[in-house]
């Protein structure tokens, strides 16, 4: 009876203690405005304001190409200043780079939002910017966390607004089915008990990247969230799933360019590995010798640069840098096979 009572008072806890969502921020019974591109920020469908960052060419006839930028977990639309200033000047690249939900500037920051709004929110932006740069070719930019909102929204079967290329830069595909068992079971626990508790990767001993003066720039940024909710990195984990699962499903999606640095940490080598041999459908994909997980910020970073602006430009053409590899798996040389 002891153990059935102790085995009620945790299901009821578990119940009591679920992950939390981000609720909406319109009133209940009001109608939201239609989406809109803004001065500084877009509104959705669901009427929510998001930040949303622009590095345009210097006049408007001598934009070629929109890239749709998302960044990566706790991070922010920021990330891609340097390269897409460069973009803009250099090759006439408009990049918008929204703070997603629940990250930098934008409501609610801490608190998943969840992978149907996320993915909500690309396509709702991909048709806006389609009406505001008609006729021009629109790719999506997906960094970490970004790609795996990429990858999710290629999957959807029927899905509106895609664009004409995706690009995947070090893509956050280390789901479940690449995890070890404790893991797991350890998120699982942590997320149904103790979702608010906030966690730090401090002592992990991972670097994202070489350029560390960068880094010591984002640790001072008070934008970047330094301590997550257990709950979000519990969401972003199934956004990783669902990623990780999108690659049998891509036969028929625009083209691809994925991007890997051999020295990443944070996304090992063995779900990409995995990720990559179950790929379908047109991709090129990039392996740098020297790149770490933030590939557009190391200080290798503009080769990445020119091997993004170079297959905007022509997908068949080849890559500046030299490091495309036609492998799979990504590291199957490496190992002797």
């Amino acid at each position: 009876m002891m153990r059935f009572l102790v085995a009620i008072l945790l299901v009821l806890g578990l119940a009591a203690c679920a992950p939390r969502l981000q609720s909406s921020t319109i009133p209940p019974g009001t109608q939201p405005a239609p989406p809109a591109l803004l001065e500084k920020d877009w509104r959705a469908a669901d009427g929510s304001l998001l930040p949303l960052t622009r590095w345009l060419p210097p006049a408007p006839r001598e934009t070629r190409a929109v890239l749709i930028a998302l960044h990566g977990f706790n991070d922010y639309g920021n990330a891609f200043a340097e390269p897409a200033a460069w973009w803009a000047a250099e090759h006439g690249i408009a990049t918008y780079a929204p703070d997603q939900r629940g990250f930098g500037r934008s409501a609610h920051t801490g608190l998943w939002a969840g992978g149907d709004r996320m993915r909500s929110d690309l396509r709702e932006l991909t048709a806006l910017l389609r009406q505001r740069h008609p006729g021009l070719p629109v790719f999506w930019l997906g960094e970490s966390m970004g790609a795996a909102v990429t990858l999710s929204t290629l999957a959807e079967a029927g899905s509106a607004s895609l664009p004409d290329g995706a690009i995947l830069v070090a893509p956050a595909v280390w789901g479940r089915a690449t995890m070890p068992l404790s893991y797991r079971v350890t998120l699982s626990i942590m997320s149904h008990t103790l979702p608010w508790l906030t966690l730090t990767g401090r002592g992990l001993g991972i670097q994202a990247s070489d350029n560390i003066p960068m880094l010591r720039r984002l640790g001072a940024d008070p934008l970047v969230i330094k301590a997550t909710r257990v709950d979000a990195v519990y969401g972003l984990v199934g956004l990783m799933d669902e990623a990780l699962a999108a690659a049998p499903r891509l036969e028929h999606a625009p083209p691809l360019l994925l991007l890997y640095g051999a020295k990443d940490e944070v996304i090992r080598r063995e779900p990409v590995e995995r990720f990559v041999a179950s790929l379908n459908g047109r991709r090129r994909i990039v392996l740098y010798d020297t790149g770490w997980h933030m590939l557009l910020r190391d200080l290798q970073g503009q080769r990445v640069w020119r091997d993004v602006a170079a297959w905007v430009a022509d997908q068949n053409a080849p890559l500046p840098s030299g490091s495309e590899t036609f492998t799979l798996p990504l590291f199957a040389k490496e190992r002797g096979e």
